[in-house]
């Protein structure tokens, strides 16, 4: 399975507690040896201290780490004084996104496209950095439509992308029949699924209605059906993304790019199932 990309996402925790975890989480999925940890970026640049720390953290382990990055409420100097900081720390790649402006700034800063801040970093820092760019197989809840969400993924990668990382789901069908759409615009950049593991019913239903991702009725229904016994929970939604990722690879998806939420085992056992080696 080494020829497959695979890479994990972690979220900057707010205690020690949290980050003693997500340093032991790390030192759990370093052994798959995958090819980045990526580092979530909170609205207009809320954790951007603790992102660039964990970034640096990561890295000096002996990881590659890929810092997330969107300009929010921040000036272009602010952004612009970040990268020549992860320059020097020899940072190879950035997941740039859009992002969201933090509460109670709606009106007093101009939110920057991803293709604006690819066309930034490239201007500044040439082939520095890879950039990467987010996608949504079953379409950005704020997009116009489905052709001009696609178009404006175009318009990432004419700006200096290389690569896109789609927003999670569960429907392999989304997914494939979104290549296919892409394909039919000029869009042929890898497009790696993002794979959500599923480990409390709540916590995903939460997630799903605030950023579109469709959680099928079936999956749903079965899960509310377990209530509170987190053992089933965990070992159906093993099951059901064991077979997400498999479909995919199978399908020709270039890899898998897991958000672990800070949690190693479910991701671990999901790696397992999925053939990737451990060091």
């Amino acid at each position: 399975m080494t020829d497959h990309h695979l890479s994990f996402e972690f979220f900057p925790p707010k205690t020690p507690e949290g980050q003693e975890k997500l340093r032991a989480t790390h030192t759990k999925l370093a052994r798959f040896q995958p090819e980045f940890f990526s580092v979530t970026y909170g609205a207009g640049g809320s954790t951007r201290e603790h992102t660039r720390d964990i970034v640096f953290e990561i890295q000096q382990s002996g990881s590659m780490a890929t810092p997330h990055l969107s300009f929010g409420g921040d000036s272009r100097d602010a952004v612009k004084s970040l990268l020549e900081s992860y320059q020097a720390a020899g940072i190879k790649r950035i997941v740039t996104l859009r992002g969201d402006l933090p509460s109670g700034m709606g009106g007093m800063a101009q939110l920057v496209y991803a293709n604006q801040l690819v066309e930034f970093i490239r201007e500044h820092f040439g082939e520095t950095f890879e950039l990467l760019v987010a996608c949504y197989p079953e379409i950005h809840p704020q997009a116009e439509s489905y052709d001009r969400d696609i178009y404006w993924l175009g318009q990432k990668f004419a700006a200096g992308a290389s690569r896109a990382i789609t927003q999670y789901f569960f429907n392999p069908d989304a997914y494939f029949y979104y290549l296919e759409q892409c394909q039919k615009q000029g869009i042929n950049q890898p497009i790696i699924p993002g794979i959500m593991p599923i480990t409390n019913f709540q916590n995903l239903v939460r997630f799903s209605d605030n950023c579109g991702a469709d959680v099928p009725r079936w999956i749903r229904q079965r899960l509310a059906q377990f209530g509170d016994d987190s053992a089933s929970i965990k070992a159906f939604g093993l099951e059901v993304v064991t077979k997400l990722c498999e479909t995919l690879l199978a399908g020709g998806a270039p890899g898998l790019h897991f958000y672990t939420m800070n949690q190693a085992d479910t991701c671990t056992a999901l790696c397992r199932n999925l053939g990737f080696t451990e060091s």
